[in-house]
């Protein structure tokens, strides 16, 4: 069977459309025919293009959506149903993109397209270091052993970036909550209570207080305007090759942000390489892919100044060193794995410390940046409270 897009009126006039996987448009058509609706456009999926307007409103295809498809296809596979009968069978626990998707890849499997090849035609939901290692699995005849390792990889991936983020989501929103607390008090409090206070000898504080709720109040929607656009040209200019270079440069010289960027970046080199050097890809290949998924761009060009001497001389730890992106004991590692031909494995173990030293980093920021924010709210809210709380106090203890 093949996955159709179709467009149709029902019985009541109304317009529907869809996609359908039959064997023929004929079926589609006595399929539409029995629930009383009249087609008009039937045409194979892949020829069809999604409208920008429908992508938007889409539902993404989430990493844990890619983990549990590779889950249940390497069951299927070790329980020795063949891939396209396995790919049939997980069609029907499939929906939406995903689920076309893969009907798509049965169908090419089936015109003979190897598996590596149909994935490699969505980039965007399966990327070069899937394509590689399903490339891998078919040719060693383990591709359920591949799958495997390939879930392990993405679940370590998803489960650190989910750490991270779990870490910096409090401290973040401690200081979304400060700004709108300061605004409220700068734009509507301060204001009333400063009414009473006219015609007194105010303090510098007080002072200094309501000129920035008098700008505040007077100008909060020029500056709300004015962050948004600033919020939008940044990212704009972040997407450029030259903005992104120096913002990666400026992350390597920022004490903490660099630390986080380079054990980053070793932790992917290491993960990846190691994996794909398991699962018997070629080091030439091994080490494309690996260049390609580095976030920071500084470490990628040394990365891959590496990777061109390494290749011609298969020196990996000497190499890796020259680009002092790697701690001395990583190279101690990485140089002991290759000297005893366990260079993978190896390179995974590196990959799992420093994985390990990243979470424990971040779990520890998350636990002294709470503190600190805290602090900086009570400063900032002391400091508003008593410019306007001691000139009142002195009002009434003259007027008693």
């Amino acid at each position: 069977m093949a996955l159709y897009y179709y467009e149709a009126f029902s019985k009541e006039g109304k317009k529907i459309s869809g996609f359908i996987d039959a064997p023929s448009q004929n079926a589609i058509k006595e399929m539409l025919a029995k629930k009383g609706s009249f087609p008009v456009k039937i045409s194979p999926a892949r020829e069809q293009r999604v409208s920008w307007f429908k992508k938007l409103f889409q539902r993404r295809i989430t990493e844990k959506d890619k983990i549990l498809f590779t889950r249940q296809l390497s069951v299927l596979l070790k329980s020795g149903v063949p891939l396209l009968q396995a790919l049939e069978l997980l069609v029907d626990h499939l929906e939406g993109r995903l689920k076309e998707i893969v009907i798509i890849l049965k169908d090419d499997i089936k015109e003979g397209v190897s598996f590596a090849d149909a994935l490699k035609n969505f980039p965007a939901v399966f990327p070069n270091i899937y394509v590689q290692l399903v490339r891998a699995g078919e040719a060693s005849g383990n591709l359920e052993v591949i799958l495997d390792r390939l879930v392990e990889y993405m679940e370590r991936r998803a489960e650190i970036k989910k750490r991270v983020r779990s870490a910096m989501s409090y401290p973040i929103f401690q200081m979304i909550i400060s700004v709108v607390v300061v605004a409220i008090l700068m734009i509507y409090v301060v204001p009333q209570m400063v009414e009473n206070l006219k015609g007194q000898d105010l303090p510098i504080t007080t002072r200094i207080l309501i000129g920035i709720s008098n700008f505040f109040a007077t100008y909060y929607l020029f500056i709300l305007f004015g962050l948004i656009a600033i919020l939008v040209a940044f990212n704009y200019w972040r997407s450029t090759s030259s903005g992104a270079r120096i913002i990666d440069k400026t992350k390597l010289k920022l004490p903490l942000v660099r630390f986080f960027a380079k054990t980053g970046a070793v932790v992917q080199f290491s993960q990846t390489l190691g994996m794909l050097l398991e699962s018997g890809v070629n080091l030439s290949e091994s080490l494309d892919i690996v260049c390609a998924i580095i976030d920071n761009k500084i470490l990628a060009d040394a990365l891959n100044e590496a990777r061109d001497k390494i290749i011609k001389q298969g020196k990996i730890a000497q190499y890796l060193k020259q680009t002092e992106i790697f701690p001395r004991i990583a190279i101690y590692l990485i140089k002991t794995g290759e000297e005893s031909g366990n260079l993978g494995q190896m390179l995974l173990t590196v990959s799992k410390n420093y994985e390990e030293e990243l979470g424990d980093l971040a779990d520890s920021l998350a636990g002294k940046i709470g503190p600190v924010m805290l602090i900086i709210m009570a400063v900032v809210v002391g400091f508003i409270v008593l410019s306007v709380a001691v000139p009142m106090i002195q009002m009434a203890t003259v007027g008693f």
